[in-house]
C-alpha cells in the first residue's frame, strides 16, 4: 500500500529540498526559495512557476512529502505492529522523527500558517497527515467512524507536534512517552452522535485553533 496519487513537480521538490540549507536563516520566503533555486541550477523563473503563491507552496509541500516519507519508512520496517494503536504510534513518531533535522523550519512553517488567512490549508494539511496515518494503518472504510477516528487522533498528534517542538532534548524519549498518555487518553473520549457536516465544521475550527496556538507559542 502506497500514496501512489502523490507525484509531485520534481522541479519544486528539487528546490525546496535545496531552500532547506537557508529557511533557518531567512524563514519561509522568497529569499530561501531563491537560493535554493540557484543551488540547485534553477532560476527565479522556475522557482516562481514551482511555487506560484511562495512560502506557502513551499510549506505545504514540505508536509506533504512528509507524509509521504512517513509512510514510505512505515512500509519499509522490518516487523510492523500488529495492533492498530501501535501502528498509529509508530506512525507519529516516524512523522516526528523524519521532521526532527528540520525543527526549526516546521516552527517556523507552523507560525506562518497560523496566519488567518492560512486557515483552511492549516486545516487541510493537519487532515492529510492523519489520514496518511490512519490509511497506512489500514483504517480505509467511509463509514461514520471515518471522521471520529481523523478528528481523534489530529487531536493526539497536535499536541504531540506541540509537545516535540518544545523538546529540546535531541531525542524523541520525551515525546514517545507523551504520545503514549495521548493515546491511552483516546479511550476517554466519548463517541460522537452529531451529524457529519458538524463533525466536520468542529474538526477544521480544532484544527485551525491548534496550528494558530503552535504559532503564536513559537514565533516569539
Amino acid at each position: 500500500m502506497q500514496d501512489d496519487y502523490f507525484q509531485p513537480n520534481p522541479d519544486a521538490v528539487a528546490i525546496l529540498r535545496a531552500s532547506m540549507l537557508h529557511v533557518p536563516f531567512d524563514g519561509w520566503g522568497e529569499a530561501a526559495l531563491l537560493a535554493g533555486a540557484a543551488d540547485s541550477g534553477y532560476g527565479a523563473d522556475a522557482m516562481h512557476a514551482a511555487f506560484p503563491r511562495g512560502a506557502i507552496d513551499a510549506i505545504a509541500l514540505h508536509s506533504r512529502l512528509a507524509d509521504h516519507a512517513m509512510v514510505e519508512a512505515f512500509l519499509a520496517l522490518p516487523q510492523r505492529p500488529d495492533k492498530v494503536h501501535l501502528t498509529i504510534r509508530a506512525l507519529v513518531l516516524l512523522r516526528l522523527e523524519i521532521a526532527q533535522p528540520e525543527k526549526d523550519a516546521v516552527r517556523r512553517a507552523l507560525s506562518i500558517l497560523a496566519m488567518p488567512v492560512n486557515t483552511k490549508l492549516s486545516a487541510k494539511l493537519l487532515y492529510e497527515t492523519v489520514d496518511a496515518m490512519w490509511r497506512a494503518a489500514g483504517q480505509r472504510d467511509t463509514s461514520f467512524s471515518f471522521y471520529t477516528k481523523r478528528g481523534s487522533l489530529a487531536a493526539v498528534y497536535s499536541a504531540t507536534l506541540l509537545a516535540w517542538l518544545a523538546d529540546n532534548s535531541g531525542n524523541l524519549d520525551g515525546t514517545a512517552a507523551f504520545l503514549d498518555r495521548r493515546l491511552a487518553d483516546i479511550a476517554r473520549i466519548p463517541k460522537i452522535t452529531k451529524p457529519v457536516r458538524t463533525i466536520i465544521a468542529a474538526g477544521e475550527r480544532f484544527a485551525s485553533g491548534i496550528i494558530q496556538g503552535l504559532g503564536r507559542r513559537h514565533s516569539r
